[in-house]
């Protein structure tokens, strides 16, 4: 999230001592060295410099810059295509699964150094998030959106603004959700539904013997609980940690008129409840350090977030109450947790699976044959845990 002390950028610039608030989603450190670019730095000089760990101020074209970047995207991939997919090809030829976490791991670590460089293309924007480049689009509404007011002159990432850009015209169009029927509308540091395979498996879903209260615990653009709301539950309580997913999960509910939906910030699950029918979570996937806020919707760290679910779930259910748990198994082809663990943490905590309902995946890299991670995205499945 947006750090919540302010924090200044130095720089030295025509001889003169520059200094601006320094803003930055992915939490980076203030940067340390900074040179002054413009329409005259070639793609190769600003990626030498980025690779160097120096940050650069552009001065030039607003669409120079967007050009530049993706000049630099390109020498970044070929790069860690190259050495991605000799990894990868000698876990084919080998057929050695048990190099799949460190495969997975190798590809963390080109991600998030891809996007360390990549972030290191800066802008300055007066207060009100007003540019002075050429060409420069009216940013303020999209940056206050994302970011929040802004009273004074600030320095971030060109990557970050993209971000904000393209979060205001998601939240703005949408995204189609083909199983409901409408669209979602995601906001800023809020995790869209772009993968939906999982959720015709909540409709096709027998539901339990009552209808009365149900819980969406980490809620995010409130997508689970307007399924719910459509398959006839009385009252839903919807949780999040992240305030931006509940201001968001409102937003989405206010467009349907939904007004059996309560919306609670805390952890996991709601404080002061009725006992529920059906408790749904849709929890990180994946077994690993999230390196920013929108990751934690992705990874979940030595599994915390899903044990802890599982082990309070069973004092919130009611007499003849279930709980669905949509889970993926693509840990389980990249050996990072075994269906053995789960199964170990459900019994542990005085579950049993009633039923599971699958699915095969549909997004495009489970069709990439050219992705790293290629043979245990394409043996991945989706399942709802019906639990009781």
């Amino acid at each position: 999230m947006l750090q919540t002390t302010k924090q200044y950028v130095q720089w030295q610039e025509n001889g003169i001592e520059q200094q601006a608030r320094w803003l930055s989603q992915s939490g980076y450190e203030v940067p340390k060295r900074i040179v002054i670019i413009d329409d005259t730095t070639t793609a190769n000089e600003a990626y030498r410099l980025a690779n160097a760990g120096t940050s650069m101020l552009w001065r030039g074209d607003f669409h120079n810059a967007k050009q530049l970047l993706q000049a630099i995207k390109r020498r970044i991939d070929r790069t860690q295509q190259r050495r991605l997919s000799k990894a990868a090809k000698s876990n084919t030829d080998t057929n050695n699964q048990e190099e799949f976490p460190e495969l997975f791991h190798k590809n963390r670590l080109a991600q998030s150094q891809r996007s360390r460089i990549l972030g290191r293309l800066l802008l300055q924007l007066d207060a009100g998030y007003v540019s002075q480049l050429r060409r420069a689009p009216d940013v303020s509404a999209a940056c206050t959106a994302a970011f929040g007011e802004m009273d004074e002159p600030c320095v971030l990432s060109f990557r970050d603004l993209q971000g904000a850009i393209s979060a205001a015209q998601w939240r703005k169009k949408g995204v189609p959700v083909k199983a409901l029927g409408l669209s979602i509308h995601p906001h800023y540091g809020v995790f869209a539904p772009t993968r939906q395979e999982y959720v015709q498996l909540l409709f096709d879903a027998p539901l339990p013997i009552n209808k009365n209260v149900a819980y969406d615990i980490g809620t995010g653009t409130g997508l689970l609980s307007i399924v719910l709301a459509k398959r006839g539950f009385n009252q839903i309580i919807a949780t999040d940690l992240n305030p931006r997913a509940l201001d968001c999960a409102k937003d989405n509910l206010n467009r349907l008129e939904l007004s059996n939906v309560t919306l609670q910030q805390t952890d996991l699950f709601p404080n002061d409840a009725p006992l529920a029918d059906l408790i749904v979570c849709n929890p990180p996937w994946l077994p690993a350090k999230p390196s920013s806020p929108l990751e934690y919707a992705v990874y979940d760290a030595n599994s915390t977030m899903l044990r802890g679910f599982l082990n309070e779930a069973k004092q919130h259910l009611a007499e003849g109450g279930e709980i669905w748990l949509i889970m993926s198994d693509l840990a389980e082809h990249l050996k990072l947790r075994t269906r053995e663990e789960l199964l170990g943490w459900i019994d542990e905590a005085g579950l049993t699976v009633k039923y599971r309902l699958d699915t095969e995946p549909t997004h495009g890299k489970s069709q990439d044959a050219t992705d790293p991670l290629f043979i245990a995205r394409s043996s991945e499945i989706t399942s709802l845990w019906c639990l009781q």
